[in-house]
Parts: structure tokens; C-alpha cells; sequence
């Protein structure tokens, strides 16, 4: 793998693993149509997810802060923060059961361009069913166990390629009358421990690098973070107004080049 493919696959994740649009679909896309790409070891995976999850981390600091902090407090705020944390936790136990239950099916799906193209059509239904709800008012604070459960289970079925992790999670707590910016916030959060699991289970096939081959993986690492930082900024102001539309024709355009490749 060549600096520039590891740059090009470090934009790719950063910017479609927090857009609607799928970064596992369009990873497999990139990898498929490059000239004599050469498959990275697995490490570099590992890489790109420590870049996105890193992303998540700095742009919500405040409430990771927030959450690591609630079990030693006992004020007002703290107790919110422990409720969300429990939440969390919740919704990440039916994602790691679907994860790993159906790891090596949705694993197969990678080198499959029409499959990859049917999820996107599901992912730009979700989009474009979401735009077309009614918006709720629903804050943090009013989220319920079924909430959780059902966004959990959603984001272990956004493992297979082509649907997108957040947008079927935000179309979730869309749909559950969860107000947009708080259906952001909230996705972005459950995110943590499903990248970080995704990282460690990619960890086990830790591999040695050479210098050259190290600066390779870390620049596409550091492209995740800063074009994951630059997704989620685009993303929250998009959902602010309400156009989620643009993001389901983007994936049925592509999902219809797909069948034909």
C-alpha cells in the first residue's frame, strides 16, 4: 500500500464513518476500484478506527468528561450523566451480539459490490424516511431502555457494508421522536465502544512494521481524525436543517453504479 492509497482510504473513513453514507461500504468501494491496490494488514484498520475514534473523543469531550466522572459525584448533573452512561452501556449490548454473532457473514459481503449496492438503497431509505418524519422534541434525558435497545441492535446490523452506523442509528432516535441534534449527540456516543471494540478485535492480528511502513499507517490514521472532525461538524449542521435528502440520492446514485460494475 502506497502513502497516497493510505491517505485516500484514511479520508474515506474519517468523512463516511460520521456522514449517513457508510464507511465500511465505501472503503470496500475505494480498495475495489484502485489499480493494483495492495491489502493493508490489519493493523492499518486498526489505525483508522483509532483516528475516528479519536475524532469522537475530542469533539465530545465535555460529556466524556461528564460520564467519567458521574460515578464519583452525587449532584444533579452527575446523576443525568449516570443514566446516560447506563444507556450506553444498554445499547451497546445488542450491537457486540450482532457484531460478533454475524462477524464472518457480513465479512464475506466486502467483495461483494451488488450486495454492498443493496445495502446502500437501505441505508438511502432509512435517510429519506427519516427526512420525511416528523421531528421530534425528545432530549437525552428522555430516552428509554426500548430506545436504546433498538438503536443498539440497528448499529450491530450497520457492521455489514454499506449501511451506514449513523445514519440508521440517527434515523432510529429520528424515528423515536428524539430531536436531531440530541439523535446526533447520542449516536456519536454509542459510538465509542463499538469503534473501540472493532479496534481490539482487529488488534489480535497485530502485525510488525517497518519505519517506512509505520508512516504509511499513521498518516492514514491522522487523515481519519481530521477528516472525521470535519464530518461531524458538516453532519450536526445538516441535521440542523434538515436535509438528510442530499444523503439518500448520494447513496442510491452510487448503490445504482454498483449494480452495473
Amino acid at each position: 500500500m502506497t502513502l497516497n492509497d493510505a491517505l485516500l482510504l484514511g479520508l474515506v473513513q474519517g468523512l463516511t464513518e460520521f456522514l449517513p453514507i457508510s464507511s465500511s461500504g465505501h472503503l470496500a468501494i475505494v480498495q475495489h476500484l484502485l489499480p493494483g491496490f495492495s491489502q493493508p494488514g490489519l493493523l492499518f484498520d486498526v489505525i483508522l478506527h483509532v483516528g475516528t475514534l479519536a475524532t469522537v473523543v475530542l469533539y465530545f469531550w465535555a460529556d466524556l468528561w461528564q460520564l467519567l466522572c458521574c460515578p464519583f459525584r452525587r449532584d444533579a448533573t452527575a446523576a443525568g450523566y449516570r443514566r446516560l452512561l447506563g444507556l450506553i452501556l444498554l445499547g451497546s449490548l445488542p450491537t457486540a451480539a450482532i457484531g460478533l454473532g454475524f462477524r464472518t457473514t457480513f465479512e464475506a459481503m466486502f467483495e461483494q459490490l451488488p450486495m454492498i449496492g443493496l445495502m446502500l438503497l437501505i441505508t438511502g431509505a432509512l435517510l429519506f424516511a427519516a427526512e420525511r418524519w416528523r421531528p421530534g422534541n425528545r432530549e437525552l434525558g428522555q430516552l428509554g431502555v426500548v430506545d436504546v435497545l433498538l438503536t443498539g441492535l440497528i448499529q450491530g446490523l450497520a457492521v455489514a457494508p454499506g449501511i451506514s452506523r449513523s445514519g440508521s442509528t440517527i434515523a432510529m432516535l429520528l424515528f423515536r421522536g428524539v430531536a436531531p441534534q440530541s439523535a446526533a449527540r447520542f449516536s456519536f456516543l454509542l459510538s465509542l465502544p463499538a469503534i473501540a471494540g472493532a479496534a481490539l478485535l482487529s488488534l489480535r492480528h497485530f502485525e510488525q512494521l517497518n519505519s517506512e511502513e509505520l508512516f504509511i499507517y499513521l498518516a492514514g490514521g491522522a487523515t481519519a481524525f481530521f477528516s472525521g472532525l470535519l464530518a461531524i461538524h458538516l453532519l450536526l449542521g445538516i441535521l440542523q436543517r434538515r436535509r438528510l435528502i442530499f444523503f439518500a440520492l448520494y447513496c442510491w446514485a452510487v448503490a445504482s453504479l454498483l449494480f452495473v460494475l
